[in-house]
């Protein structure tokens, strides 16, 4: 069932390529990469003094998990050099359903979806899963993570995670087997109910003893859930809107809820973001109308709205509109527009209401990463995580206040809204989504700034932004402030007959068929790229970048070769230019705070067809100044990989382990008996059989104490 709601399971199924390999040695790749940088730099000039002028107090507010070290640490060089072997890919014939890290590093369970965070017992996996039970439970399929330490060097050994709960599989979490059956059995709201309460964020203290184990603090009143029933309050431009007015909110100002939690940002103000990704997948609109809608202009516009960002009839399979009538979208047409936001959440407030922040755009979000200028200018930049879809960045209206967190409460409610455009010469810049400007009228279908922004795709179609290859994850170097972001796949590149989402905003979702462009060279896309820029000037709020392809992901051991007379730019199109271990289809990005960039794999986690050659998913650890690439972590079957932060002294490393053992059929287990198989060390329910892999974050540790990756 999960290979209905989950993207890129059994993505793009192929043969099973044979090993075949010509490869340049890793010498050459490395100097390859090395003359790459120097060019990047050489027309970047100056930008790498202007950005560290305001390296120190202003980076460590910027990132919070980094602040605190211990007493006497300098700020590291961030050099990225990589100190660890890598680890052999895991292949079929010898799949290890565990996750495995180099020699002299420890991965144990911390929390899997279902652990208590109070101290009433914990729910038998053998049952179905309640909303009571989930409610007092880490929730379902882990993503996006950040660490909230507390201050000084007790940070290191407590502090606050907060972790992302993407989605969730309906007969895993109701107790149905076979799968299928899902597709059949009468859906009730307390089975809906269930579903949404797995849904969400998990806040929770954790802390390591004098052994050096970590683990929950069940006593802590920290611990709570934000689920798919939260209240949650709207702010910004939206607030109010008659776009956003529904008949259970006639203000337009309250939200039930936050569904489909992907990654994840955090503000130097100490707060915690939540992106809501594939929202639509939950909404139905059986009848391919709206009820009680007359004019036809209008019709026409709120259809063809809920097309662009994928609200079709079924949705991916929830089935939830059949029992909770807020998620039909013919009768409800209003409650989609309420998600798809940026949400803003204080972990150290157990009781202040999540804040959907509307200044930032509605999208497929998948995370925020925050920058802070050393003029004290704060951008956030976020992807829409969809094929063809855009780049966007958000710039405050007000300065950072290096003072007090306070006064910087509501900076996310204020200031402009941009989207790329990538140039085939390197550069690129920064179109103003600005109500007024750029075409965006009351004659285009955009009568103020609130509905530019519930319609910011449509706004993007409009200003000819790049459609890039899958925007996910970005993120930030800590010292030079260049910026990641990886771009997963896309299958429909290149494809004919040529097409582009239309600027009047009437393209379905992914559904275009863009040409190879500069910034998205590789028809059929399988195993993605990471791009990176830097603004100009160092400026966060600059309007022109430059940009370049850092990596090009791919098999060099593979045999499939493009198709037509397309010629690859240097390189076989399927095998890449990775300096290194290879990967494919990049989708968690972070930097540590040495300059090691950590990278996530989001493929089928079969090792099978067009990964037989590479294996399950992984996390990878690259050097950005020479380009080499080192595999740090192999993980269950039939996994994601996804979200990863440390500690401030860099001395443990947590990492989300997703729906382990998907696409099972007739037994939970079928493909996994991920974390209760005890192989990572023993959980609540290993003691006995597995029941069901259940997704949950591991504890990486040095085995001698020091820092991960070094």
């Amino acid at each position: 069932m999960s290979s209905v709601l989950h993207k890129d399971s059994k993505m793009n199924p192929s043969p099973e390529s044979s090993n075949d390999s010509d490869n340049v040695s890793i010498h050459e790749l490395i100097e390859r990469r090395l003359v790459s940088r120097r060019s990047f730099l050489a027309s970047s000039a100056g930008m790498t003094a202007a950005a560290v002028v305001g390296v120190t107090a202003l980076d460590a507010l910027s990132n919070p998990a980094e602040a605190h070290g211990r007493p006497g640490d300098r700020w590291p060089s961030a050099d990225g050099r990589i100190g660890f072997d890598g680890v052999p890919p895991n292949l079929q014939a010898t799949f290890t359903d565990a996750v495995t890290v180099p020699a002299g590093y420890s991965a144990r369970v911390l929390a899997a979806w279902g652990d208590p965070l109070d101290l009433r017992p914990a729910w038998n996996p053998a049952n179905p899963m309640t909303e009571a039970e989930q409610i007092r439970s880490f929730g379902s399929h882990t993503d996006g993570m950040h660490y909230f330490p507390y201050p000084g060097a007790l940070g290191n050994v407590r502090g606050l995670l907060a972790v992302n709960n993407e989605y969730c599989d309906p007969p895993l979490v109701n107790g149905i087997i076979p799968a299928i059956d899902y597709t059949t059995v009468t859906v009730t709201l307390p089975m809906v109910r269930a579903q949404q309460a797995a849904h969400g964020v998990t806040i929770m203290e954790i802390e390591k003893d004098r052994r050096g184990r970590w683990s929950v603090n069940r006593r802590s009143p920290f611990n709570r859930r934000i689920t798919g029933n939260t209240p949650c309050r709207l702010s910004g431009p939206v607030a109010g809107h008659e776009l956003v007015k529904t008949a259970t909110d006639p203000t337009g100002t309250r939200v039930l809820g936050t569904l489909n939690n992907c990654a994840h940002g955090y503000t130097p103000w100490g707060t915690y973001l939540t992106c809501e990704e594939n929202w639509n997948g939950y909404f139905s609109n059986e009848t391919g109308d709206v009820e009680g809608v007359i004019d036809i202009d209008r019709k026409f516009q709120i259809i063809k709205g809920q097309s662009r960002y994928g609200v079709v009839k079924g949705g991916f399979g929830y089935r939830w509109h059949e029992a909770d009538e807020r998620f039909r979208a013919d009768l409800h047409p209003n409650e989609s527009n309420r998600f798809g936001w940026v949400v803003e959440i204080d972990p150290w407030n157990p009781r202040a209401t999540p804040v959907k922040r509307t200044a930032m755009g509605r999208v497929k979000h998948e995370n925020a990463m925050v920058v802070v200028g050393a003029d004290r200018k704060v951008a956030f930049y976020m992807g829409d995580d969809e094929r063809n879809e855009y780049l966007y960045k958000f710039v405050c209206a007000k300065r950072l206040n290096p003072v007090g967190r306070a006064t910087d409460r509501d900076m996310l409610d204020k200031g402009t809204l941009y989207v790329a455009r990538f140039h085939d010469n390197g550069t690129g810049e920064w179109l103003p989504l600005v109500h007024g400007l750029n075409g965006l009228t009351a004659a285009n279908g955009f009568r103020d700034q609130a509905e530019v922004l519930v319609k910011t795709r449509q706004a993007a179609d409009r200003l000819g932004a790049t459609m890039m290859d899958r925007p996910e994850w970005i993120a930030a170097h800590p010292v030079t402030r260049e910026v990641y972001m990886t771009l997963t796949n896309n299958s429909r590149r290149g494809n004919t007959p040529v097409s582009s989402n239309a600027a009047d905003g009437t393209s379905n979702a992914a559904s275009s068929n863009p040409p190879v462009d500069a910034a998205n060279p590789r028809p059929d896309n399988d195993y993605g790229h990471i791009i990176r820029w830097r603004e100009h000037h160092g400026d966060v709020g600059a309007t022109t970048f430059d940009w370049e392809i850092f990596a090009k992901c791919g098999d060099k051991a593979t045999t499939k070769v493009l198709g037509g007379s397309y010629t690859p730019d240097g390189h076989d199109g399927y095998r890449g230019d990775i300096v290194g271990d290879d990967y494919g289809a990049p989708d968690g990005l972070w930097f540590d705070k040495d300059g090691r960039l950590w990278i996530q794999t989001d493929q089928v986690g079969n090792a099978t067809g067009d990964w037989a050659n590479i294996g399950g998913n992984v996390m990878m650890c690259a050097n950005p100044k020479s380009g080499e690439t080192r595999r740090f972590l192999t993980s269950p079957r039939n996994c994601e990989v996804t979200g990863v932060i440390s500690t401030p002294d860099g001395r443990t490393m947590f990492v989300g382990i997703q729906h382990p053992g998907e696409d099972w059929t007739t037994s939970y287990t079928n493909n996994s008996t991920w974390p209760d198989s005890g192989v990572n060390g023993p959980t609540r329910h290993s003691a006995g059989a597995a029941v069901k892999p259940r997704s949950g974050i591991v504890v990486i540790t040095k085995d001698d104490g020091g820092v991960i990756g070094t």
